[in-house]
């Protein structure tokens, strides 16, 4: 298949929720604020999307529903990874069926595979499907960081493991990919606050969980690191920095939960256990943020 860019700002969308079930008419609503704001790809069922807790069925039926709502007009990434390959492939092979353009697998967490077991790991997914997979490394959530040899050796025998969704809080290890694999290895950001200082090194964009609310300004601020102009792209960095560092406050996705119900984007913040609501405290300090961008 021709593979496609995958750069730019893209969605990690989170999954809204209302009574214990998803609100498909909630997800619809985000996906369709998403467009009309130009995002450029949409990843639902990632960790934003709260995938640890939906069963098989609502992971697909999420898939199926950004899918739909897209209509082809931006890519759609499905969160497919495990820390059980069988699971993963499944996932992978279900989130192929119901039309996603590409995979975000992350490494498997919890059981912390050695660096054999990571390239076996992506191996086997890359052998179930031959849509563009982009590799997910967060070390803070997985207890393994996918190293750089792994990277290059996924990209030299898959030609679409071309992509590398960047979490571990390093501007070296950006540049340390790009001085392995140069224009082989495209890397998004996966912090929001760091999106600006890994594209100065080399990096083509972000899988944003503030772009959930700030879809224009993210997009803009991106599009201008991309044309090399990082001083208008550094104010708008400064500006939503502080927002940037408070939908973190609580684990995510709760404060952009908290902050979308705020916009009358979804009726309710609703998370699932063992997430909870987030503290008195903290959701006053988030909302004291967003008063101040709005």
């Amino acid at each position: 298949m021709k593979l496609r860019p995958f750069t730019g700002t893209i969605t990690a969308l989170a999954t809204p929720f209302r009574n214990g079930t998803v609100s498909y008419d909630d997800l619809r609503k985000l996906v369709a604020f998403q467009i009309k704001g130009g995002i450029d790809g949409l990843v639902p069922v990632g960790t934003t999307g709260e995938s640890p807790t939906l069963d098989y069925d609502e992971h697909i039926d999420v898939i199926r529903c950004v899918v739909a709502e897209s209509r082809g007009r931006v890519p759609v990434i499905a969160g497919t990874g495990s820390n059980s390959t069988h699971e993963a492939l499944h996932l992978t092979k279900l989130a192929d069926e119901a039309g996603a353009d590409a995979m975000l697998v992350v490494a498997p967490y919890y059981n912390k595979p050695s660096q054999e077991g990571l390239f076996r790991h992506f191996s086997a997914i890359a052998e179930a499907t031959d849509k563009p997979i982009i590799l997910y490394s967060i070390p803070g959530r997985c207890g393994i960081e996918i190293s750089v040899g792994v990277v290059a050796r996924l990209r030299a025998k898959y030609k679409h493991v071309a992509w590398i969704k960047e979490a571990g809080g390093s501007v070296d290890r950006v540049d340390q990919l790009k001085q392995e694999l140069g224009g082989d290895i495209t890397v998004l950001s996966g912090d929001d606050s760091l999106t600006l200082p890994f594209m100065a090194v080399g990096a083509e964009g972000v899988i944003s969980v503030a772009s959930n609310l700030y879809v224009r300004e993210i997009g803009k601020m991106v599009r201008l690191a991309l044309a090399n102009d990082f001083a208008k792209a550094t104010k708008i960095h400064r500006r939503l920095y502080p927002a940037f560092k408070t939908l973190f406050i609580e684990p995510n996705p709760v404060p952009i939960k908290a902050a979308l119900k705020r916009a009358g984007i979804i009726a309710s913040d609703e998370v699932r256990s063992p997430l909870c609501e987030m503290t008195p405290a903290n959701a006053q300090a988030l909302a004291k943020v967003l008063a101040q961008l709005d």
